[in-house]
């Protein structure tokens, strides 16, 4: 079964998501950000021979919507749950091969970096990608049965999200890890990238 990847995404929608960093740069703005960064990433990633490229879009009822990103690319609503019970799910439904699921906020991300991820899970169970705010921006499994052990008692949206999840794990585990990245949650890392508008 061939490699799948999982971008994980919340629709943008007008006063929805992002709402730390639009606090501080504005609903309108915040929303150009995430719909650029969507387009950004599958222009990086959709044609790349090296995974097959699945969205998994909250709410469920955007899906339609999401399909007019890339008529190419499967689409799936991340039914219900926490963070961790949705990531749980899109994962599992990647089926037996080895998956990467990755974030939709991260400027820097490259197809190389997702590479990095995939090599990591030819020697490990589980590999992440730290992010620089505390949390992660890609998650990989390479068997689903390491996902009944993923994502116990973690805080999300905090800086404790990658420590607590790696907390959860028992040392059984063998964990890799891909390039520690910046995501952009808030403005101060908004306005580091504007040097770079276009990304």
């Amino acid at each position: 079964m061939p490699q799948q990847l999982i971008l994980f995404v919340r629709a943008p929608a007008l006063g929805r998501g992002k709402r730390r960093l639009a606090a501080e740069i504005g609903d309108l703005a915040a929303l150009r950000f995430e719909r650029a960064m969507i387009a950004l990433l599958l222009r990086r990633l959709a044609a790349d021979p090296r995974w097959r490229l699945r969205i998994a879009v909250t709410p469920d009822h955007a899906s339609r919507q999401a399909r007019r990103w890339n008529r190419r690319v499967e689409i799936s609503g991340q039914a219900g749950g926490d963070l961790g019970q949705r990531m749980r799910r899109a994962l599992a439904d990647a089926g037996t091969g080895p998956a990467v699921l990755i974030g939709s906020d991260i400027p820097a991300l490259a197809a190389r970096h997702v590479a990095a991820g995939f090599r990591q899970l030819r020697a490990h169970q589980l590999v992440f990608g730290a992010a620089a705010d505390g949390g992660f921006w890609l998650v990989g499994i390479r068997r689903p049965a390491s996902l009944r052990l993923l994502f116990r008692r973690v805080r999300w949206s905090s800086p404790h999200a990658l420590a607590d999840t790696l907390a959860g794990l028992p040392r059984r585990i063998t964990i890799g890890f891909a390039d520690t990245l910046e995501d952009v949650d808030d403005g101060e890392a908004y306005r580091r990238l504007q040097p770079r508008r276009g990304f």
